[in-house]
């Protein structure tokens, strides 16, 4: 299934262990590299499961480097370009970052980030950046009015210490929702968002799987859109399915052209459309399915699951249509209330996500599994820096 594409993962990577059950618990699988250069990594890959702490689920630690195909594409040896990059991690997804640096072979730039008692951010860089390519990691996840300022003060900081060039990496673009007028006298805060970013002193943004691709239009500056489908892609190809029983299912008629995408991927699985009715915000109605399903195992693809409302009510549908089982696959898990009760009633079968927000303890469910676009992004920031094809990755 898609082999020539998304190799499986190493059976070897398992997250199943006699200490703890998987039963109550999600799957992290972090497909990051050892602190060695990207250029210089191994295709060996070897795998253990780090210890329980504190009752959290076991993580498979990846110890030697190894790239998926997707990867490999079109790349170039990376080397850095007169020793001029650095790396920067906001607070909003610091475990992330860190995968990032592994992947690249470096270090996390030192920087000084706190709240004042009254709330306002401060930043300092503790090294110097003049000259400088820099990215900074901050996603505007949730509080994403909080994550935003952030990441504004962090570029205005590196502004002010002469950096050469700065990228804003935004794994998750808050307020990417808000990208139209639906209905008179609206807002419309994605080029809002977008304003602010460039006006802050950002000179390019790496941003993964926009919630439409329009909202690219609304930088004045460079945007690197980051799709994070060859992530989960290659997840599923390591899933024992036939081809023969796959159909993707696009949870509204707006996300067909990313669910046809996914399909045609997906060795051309057919595709199915869930036509619904919004009433109002976070709020939606299913109302009739395009397309068969029947004894199939359906894949439903979106950009993001914030209450669940939308994929679950789809994957109701789904099963009342005769589907043998469904899986929910996004790449932003916002999971905000009734989300985890909803993705965690026992319709679907798994549940797949990527780290672009950071989940709580409180998130888990024993359906979820977790991805990392760590190996993504670090090779995409490379690829920028080295002034080399980013949509090679995704071809």
């Amino acid at each position: 299934m898609a082999s020539s594409l998304c190799p499986p993962f190493p059976s070897s990577c398992s997250t199943s262990s006699s200490s703890l059950s998987l039963s109550s618990r999600p799957r992290f699988i972090h497909n990051h590299t050892s602190c060695i250069p990207a250029a210089s990594a191994s295709n060996i890959v070897r795998c253990e499961v780090s210890n329980s702490l504190n009752g959290k689920p076991l993580v498979p630690v990846i110890n030697d480097g190894a790239l998926s195909n997707f990867l490999q594409v079109g790349r170039p040896n990376h080397t850095l370009v007169n020793g001029k990059l650095k790396l920067f991690s906001g607070t909003a997804n610091s475990e992330l970052s860190k995968e990032i640096a592994r992947y690249m072979g470096l270090d996390l730039g030192m920087i000084d980030i706190k709240r004042f008692a009254d709330g306002e951010i401060y930043v300092q860089l503790q090294e110097s950046v003049r000259g400088c390519d820099v990215y900074l990691v901050q996603p505007t996840s949730p509080p994403a009015n909080e994550n935003l300022m952030e990441l504004l003060v962090t570029i205005d900081a590196c502004r002010r210490a002469s950096a050469k060039n700065i990228t804003a990496v935004i794994p998750y673009f808050g307020y990417a929702r808000a990208d139209r007028k639906t209905q008179g006298r609206e807002s419309i805060a994605a080029k809002v968002v977008a304003n602010l970013i460039t006006q802050a002193g950002a000179d390019r943004v790496l941003v993964c799987d926009f919630h439409s691709g329009q909202s690219m239009g609304y930088f004045d500056i460079p945007v690197d859109h980051v799709y994070c489908q060859p992530v989960i892609l290659d997840y599923l190809a390591s899933k024992s399915i036939s081809s023969n029983d796959l159909v993707v299912v696009s949870p509204d008629v707006g996300g067909v052209a990313r669910a046809r995408a996914f399909a045609k991927k997906l060795s051309d699985a057919p595709l199915a459309i869930v036509d619904k009715r919004r009433h109002g915000h976070n709020v939606a109605e299913v109302m009739n399915l395009i397309g068969d399903v029947k004894g199939k195992v359906a894949v439903m693809l979106d950009d993001m699951i914030d209450t669940a409302g939308t994929i679950s009510k789809g994957a109701e549908l789904l099963h009342e249509e005769g589907a043998r089982e469904v899986y929910a696959c996004c790449t932003h898990g916002v999971f905000s209330p009734p989300a985890i009760e909803r993705l965690s009633s026992g319709i679907f079968q798994e549940v797949i996500v990527t780290n672009t927000i950071p989940l709580k303890e409180q998130h888990y469910f024993p359906q979820l599994t977790v991805l990392s676009v760590a190996n993504l992004l670090g090779e995409t920031i490379w690829r920028v820096h080295g002034d080399s094809s980013v949509s090679s990755i995704f071809t």
